[in-house]
Protein backbone atom coordinates (compact mmCIF):
# COMPACT_ATOMS: atom_id res chain seq x y z
CA UNK A 1 0.00 0.00 0.00
CA UNK A 2 1.10 3.57 -0.38
CA UNK A 3 2.81 5.44 2.42
CA UNK A 4 -0.17 7.81 2.80
CA UNK A 5 -2.59 4.92 3.27
CA UNK A 6 -0.27 3.26 5.78
CA UNK A 7 0.13 6.53 7.69
CA UNK A 8 -3.66 7.04 7.77
CA UNK A 9 -4.16 3.45 8.95
CA UNK A 10 -1.61 3.93 11.74
CA UNK A 11 -3.27 7.22 12.72
CA UNK A 12 -6.70 5.57 12.91
CA UNK A 13 -5.40 2.80 15.19
CA UNK A 14 -3.36 5.21 17.34
CA UNK A 15 -0.06 3.52 16.47
CA UNK A 16 3.20 4.63 14.87
CA UNK A 17 4.43 3.72 11.39
CA UNK A 18 8.01 2.45 11.75
CA UNK A 19 10.30 1.73 8.80
CA UNK A 20 11.84 -1.71 9.29
CA UNK A 21 13.83 -1.82 6.04
CA UNK A 22 13.90 1.63 4.42
CA UNK A 23 16.35 0.61 1.64
CA UNK A 24 14.14 -2.20 0.30
CA UNK A 25 12.00 -1.61 -2.79
CA UNK A 26 9.22 -0.94 -1.72
CA UNK A 27 10.22 0.08 1.87
CA UNK A 28 9.01 -2.30 4.59
CA UNK A 29 7.09 -0.68 7.46
CA UNK A 30 5.38 -1.92 10.60
CA UNK A 31 2.55 -0.57 12.74
CA UNK A 32 3.56 -0.49 16.41
CA UNK A 33 3.55 1.57 19.57
CA UNK A 34 7.09 2.94 19.26
CA UNK A 35 7.30 4.28 22.82
CA UNK A 36 6.41 0.86 24.24
CA UNK A 37 8.94 -0.78 21.91
CA UNK A 38 11.76 1.52 23.07
CA UNK A 39 10.80 0.91 26.73
CA UNK A 40 10.84 -2.89 26.28
CA UNK A 41 14.20 -2.70 24.51
CA UNK A 42 15.73 -0.60 27.31
CA UNK A 43 14.31 -2.99 29.91
CA UNK A 44 15.80 -6.01 28.09
CA UNK A 45 19.22 -4.33 27.80
CA UNK A 46 19.19 -3.41 31.49
CA UNK A 47 18.36 -7.02 32.45
CA UNK A 48 21.16 -8.37 30.22
CA UNK A 49 23.64 -5.92 31.75
CA UNK A 50 22.61 -6.94 35.26
CA UNK A 51 23.21 -10.64 34.53
CA UNK A 52 26.64 -10.31 32.94
CA UNK A 53 29.79 -10.92 35.00
CA UNK A 54 32.66 -8.45 34.77
CA UNK A 55 35.99 -10.24 34.47
CA UNK A 56 38.77 -8.49 36.37
CA UNK A 57 42.44 -8.72 35.47
CA UNK A 58 44.55 -9.32 38.56
CA UNK A 59 48.31 -8.89 38.42
CA UNK A 60 51.02 -10.97 40.11
CA UNK A 61 54.65 -9.78 40.12
CA UNK A 62 57.45 -12.30 40.22
CA UNK A 63 61.21 -11.90 40.40
CA UNK A 64 63.77 -13.50 38.16
CA UNK A 65 65.60 -14.82 41.23
CA UNK A 66 62.47 -16.01 43.09
CA UNK A 67 62.91 -19.03 45.35
CA UNK A 68 60.64 -22.10 45.47
CA UNK A 69 58.75 -21.10 48.63
CA UNK A 70 57.97 -17.61 47.36
CA UNK A 71 56.96 -19.03 43.99
CA UNK A 72 54.50 -21.39 45.73
CA UNK A 73 53.00 -18.50 47.74
CA UNK A 74 52.45 -16.48 44.55
CA UNK A 75 51.03 -19.57 42.83
CA UNK A 76 48.55 -20.14 45.66
CA UNK A 77 47.34 -16.53 45.37
CA UNK A 78 47.03 -16.92 41.59
CA UNK A 79 45.01 -20.12 42.07
CA UNK A 80 42.55 -18.15 44.25
CA UNK A 81 42.20 -15.48 41.56
CA UNK A 82 41.64 -18.06 38.81
CA UNK A 83 39.13 -20.00 40.93
CA UNK A 84 37.17 -16.78 41.41
CA UNK A 85 36.94 -16.44 37.61
CA UNK A 86 39.44 -13.60 37.15
CA UNK A 87 42.20 -13.38 34.58
CA UNK A 88 45.75 -13.04 35.91
CA UNK A 89 48.64 -11.13 34.38
CA UNK A 90 51.97 -12.52 35.59
CA UNK A 91 54.90 -10.09 35.26
CA UNK A 92 58.63 -10.04 35.88
CA UNK A 93 60.65 -6.80 35.82
CA UNK A 94 64.30 -7.29 35.01
CA UNK A 95 66.93 -4.95 36.45
CA UNK A 96 70.50 -4.25 35.39
CA UNK A 97 72.41 -7.31 34.25
CA UNK A 98 69.29 -9.47 34.32
CA UNK A 99 68.47 -8.10 30.86
CA UNK A 100 71.33 -10.15 29.43
CA UNK A 101 69.65 -13.34 30.68
CA UNK A 102 66.02 -12.76 29.72
CA UNK A 103 65.64 -16.46 28.86
CA UNK A 104 65.91 -17.26 32.61
CA UNK A 105 62.83 -15.13 33.32
CA UNK A 106 60.88 -17.02 30.67
CA UNK A 107 61.94 -20.27 32.40
CA UNK A 108 60.59 -18.87 35.70
CA UNK A 109 57.29 -18.13 33.93
CA UNK A 110 57.05 -21.70 32.63
CA UNK A 111 57.82 -23.13 36.10
CA UNK A 112 55.13 -20.88 37.56
CA UNK A 113 52.61 -22.03 34.95
CA UNK A 114 53.38 -25.70 35.71
CA UNK A 115 52.24 -25.07 39.30
CA UNK A 116 48.94 -23.34 38.37
CA UNK A 117 48.05 -25.23 35.17
CA UNK A 118 45.23 -27.14 36.94
CA UNK A 119 43.39 -23.85 37.56
CA UNK A 120 44.03 -21.88 34.38
CA UNK A 121 45.18 -21.89 30.79
CA UNK A 122 47.91 -19.76 29.25
CA UNK A 123 46.09 -17.18 27.16
CA UNK A 124 49.31 -15.44 26.08
CA UNK A 125 52.76 -17.01 26.05
CA UNK A 126 55.53 -15.26 28.05
CA UNK A 127 56.41 -12.15 26.06
CA UNK A 128 59.46 -9.88 26.44
CA UNK A 129 58.47 -6.21 26.28
CA UNK A 130 61.31 -3.85 27.14
CA UNK A 131 62.40 -4.66 30.70
CA UNK A 132 59.26 -6.66 31.47
CA UNK A 133 58.31 -10.23 30.71
CA UNK A 134 54.61 -11.00 31.08
CA UNK A 135 52.04 -13.68 30.32
CA UNK A 136 48.27 -13.83 30.67
CA UNK A 137 46.42 -16.67 32.39
CA UNK A 138 42.69 -17.27 32.05
CA UNK A 139 40.49 -19.49 34.24
CA UNK A 140 39.49 -22.91 32.93
CA UNK A 141 35.87 -22.95 31.73
CA UNK A 142 33.62 -25.06 33.94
Amino acid sequence: MSSREALNLADDKGLDLVKISPNANPPVCKLMNYGKYVYELAKKNKEAKKNQKVVEVKEVWLSMTIDVGDLNVKAKQTQKFLSAGNKVKVSIRMRGRQMAHSNLSIDVMHRFFEIVKDYGVMEKQPLLEGRNVWMMLAPIKA
